[in-house]
């Protein structure tokens, strides 16, 4: 009898642990029952056996190739005598068996290491480490941290290096001087949130005898601190980026380096790698050039006491900060006429008491302070990208390689998609186009469109849904959502790893060393990873922002609620309540007055009987009808109209 067929990939697990295995682009993923998970995991690389084709590809675990994570954030609770794990991850579906009685109470947080698990028995596990009582804020937000597999601490070689840095930070800056550009007379200045512990970026600003200005964007020179081969810098690779949380930053570097020798605080010489250009008041480039400097930032402006600044005339550096406001304009304009897409924000900020209980929930607003500093990144991440491809192109034959951010045109499908539903909606998009590909100028020109409007944010939303995820990439596409041939990021090393090599990469060039396509392997599988792990520091920020929301509405059960349907599946419909952002679920079975089904087209539900159309984007009045915290997710109950 001829052995089946087997196919090797990432498990995709959903929580009722039904596992799906991607495996051809034109071929339905492979179902695998629970029964037939021998032990699997969600993201796990797994070999499979195919145990049927029809009516839809089924098959078998036979082997767990590599587990996706090997530790996992649980709550201790006693289950027929002994004291058992339940995982945080809904997707792991069964509870861990401890190696031995743990000492902690039931109901507390723990850290635990997988052992075994092979689907026959539960899995067996031992505790790593103690977390704390499960509802506590910082337990809880450790929790998530530790759950998307990023630490909380640094291993003692990592802070050993950072301190040493540090004490001899006063003499690494008097060795370094005499090598570097010297900016130090240099009117710069932060700008950045209120709250903000490290400073990667600072602006320069110079009038030039010909009516010019000489603008400086100077970044932060972590890679000078941080090198090859060093504990710090594995531990960079590890983490690829900062995680932030409602209340507290996860850092990439130590604090040493991080809040300290690292970062262009005011009034302190600083190592800064730095792009500077003559530019013209309209905004455009007449020249670039990128040098290893030394700073002194005059000022460390917030966001909100820069715009005060500009809005008064009141304030140090009001003029640079104009003649700044002024070239970020029309470097905005710019960006706009080419068919960049703005999608404005939907942030929230939280008032937390003493203990981290949230009082209030406050939408974040971006003012033009924040757009400045926007421009000018994007103007300095864009130049470099560019510099170096033009570089590259002239000198073919030394097969160069580069670090891009890339954004890919979105799917036609999921594009169709959007238009169908923004012309339901009432919106002209693209003029209808049916054979013409839309571009980001229609994108654009649609979100202009609804500034202001009640469907703004639910508009954005489907927008965003419809985009391509922006990764790192040493193959340059370019960047569909800015509209950008050449694109990178340089501008924040000490929180992304990307930036770090980027700052490498640019110095090997600017030595006359270029990476060539001999490294070539290495630098894409640190595309890959970085991409990897930007992603799950998103998934845990968000995390930690819906567990504060959940914890603020608890309190709120059978209250009132006006809101928007945001979201429409055939289980129900989705709120994202006005006041606090939190989205929650109406599940159909709730709706009394009919039977409703799912209009995928459409984004509705529609009553049988009645034809009463509950559609995406719908406001409407709902009840708080439960809060389970430990899922982070509220129920809601439509009220009748």
């Amino acid at each position: 009898m001829p052995q089946k067929k087997r196919v090797t990939g990432v498990l995709e697990l959903t929580r009722k642990a039904v596992g799906y295995l991607p495996w051809s682009a034109d071929k339905e993923d492979i179902e695998i029952r629970p029964e037939d998970l021998m032990g699997a995991l969600n993201g796990d690389t797994v070999e499979v056996e195919l145990k049927d084709l029809f009516p839809r590809p089924k098959g078998k675990v036979v082997k767990v190739v590599s587990r996706a994570k090997e530790e996992f954030v649980a709550t201790l609770k006693r289950n027929a005598g002994a004291m058992m794990a339940m995982p945080a991850d809904k997707k792991f579906y069964r509870p861990i068996r401890l190696d031995k009685e743990p000492d902690f109470a039931e109901g507390e947080k723990v850290l635990v290491r997988l052992i075994s698990f092979t689907g026959d028995e539960d899995p067996k596990g031992m505790i790593v480490s103690h977390l704390g009582k499960a509802g506590e804020h910082r337990v809880e937000m450790n929790a998530i941290v530790l759950e998307h597999g990023f630490n909380t601490t640094f291993p003692e070689r990592v802070q050993a290096e950072a301190r040493e840095i540090e004490k001899n930070h006063a003499n690494i800056i008097a060795a370094e001087l005499p090598k570097r550009t010297d900016y130090r007379d240099s009117v710069t200045m932060t700008i950045d949130p209120v709250d903000a512990k490290d400073f990667d970026d600072a602006l320069s600003i110079e009038a030039l005898p010909n009516g010019n200005y000489e603008v400086g964007i100077h970044i932060a020179d972590a890679t000078f601190f941080v090198r090859p081969g060093t504990a710090l810098d594995d531990e960079a690779v590890k983490r690829g980026t900062s995680v932030y949380l409602v209340d507290a930053t996860i850092p990439m570097l130590p604090h040493e380096l991080s809040g300290n020798v690292a970062s262009l605080r005011e009034n302190e010489d600083r190592l800064a790698f730095s792009a500077i250009f003559e530019m013209t008041s309209e905004g455009k480039v007449i020249s670039r050039k990128f040098a290893k400097t030394v700073i002194r930032s005059n000022k460390r402006y917030s966001y909100e006491e820069a715009q005060k600044t500009l809005d008064t005339g009141q304030g140090p550096f009001y003029e640079q900060l104009v003649i700044l406001r002024d070239i970020a304009r029309k470097l905005s304009t710019k960006r706009t006429h080419e068919g960049a897409i703005d999608f404005g924000d939907n942030e929230v900020r939280f008032e937390l008491d003493k203990d981290g209980k949230p009082l209030r929930v406050i939408r974040k607003q971006r003012i033009e302070t924040n757009r400045l500093i926007e421009e000018f990144m994007l103007l300095a991440n864009r130049e470099v990208a560019t510099y170096v491809s033009e570089l590259a192109a002239k000198v073919p034959e030394k097969n160069m390689v580069f670090l891009y951010r890339i954004h890919d045109d979105p799917k036609e499908d999921r594009i169709e998609e959007l238009a169908t539903f923004v012309r339901a909606v009432g919106y002209d998009f693209g003029h209808a186009k049916k054979k013409k590909k839309y571009t980001a100028k229609d994108i654009a020109k649609l979100l202009k469109d609804i500034e202001g409007k009640p469907e703004q944010h639910l508009i954005r939303t489907a927008t965003l849904r419809s985009m391509a995820k922006a990764i790192y990439s040493t193959k340059n596409i370019g960047h569909f959502g800015l509209a950008f041939e050449y694109y990178t990021h340089f501008t924040s090393p000490i929180r992304r790893y990307p930036d770090m090599l980027v700052h490498r990469i640019l110095a090997s060039h600017l030595d006359g060393k270029p990476m060539t396509r001999s490294e070539y392997g290495h630098l894409e599988k640190m595309c890959i990873e970085a991409s990897l792990q930007e992603a799950k520091a998103v998934d845990a920020e968000r995390d930690s922002i819906r567990y504060k929301q959940v914890e603020f509405m608890m309190s709120k059960i059978g209250q009132e609620f006006k809101g928007v349907i945001s979201g429409v599946t055939e289980w129900g419909f989705y709120v994202e309540e006005e006041e606090s952002a939190a989205e929650g679920l109406v599940p159909v079975r709730t709706i009394g007055d009919d039977f409703y089904n799912y209009s995928q087209k459409e984004y509705a539900l529609i009553g049988q009987k009645t034809k009463r159309k509950l559609v995406l984007g719908d406001r409407v009045r709902v009840k708080l009808v439960a809060a389970d915290l430990e899922a982070r997710q509220l129920e809601f109950g439509l009220v009748s109209n």
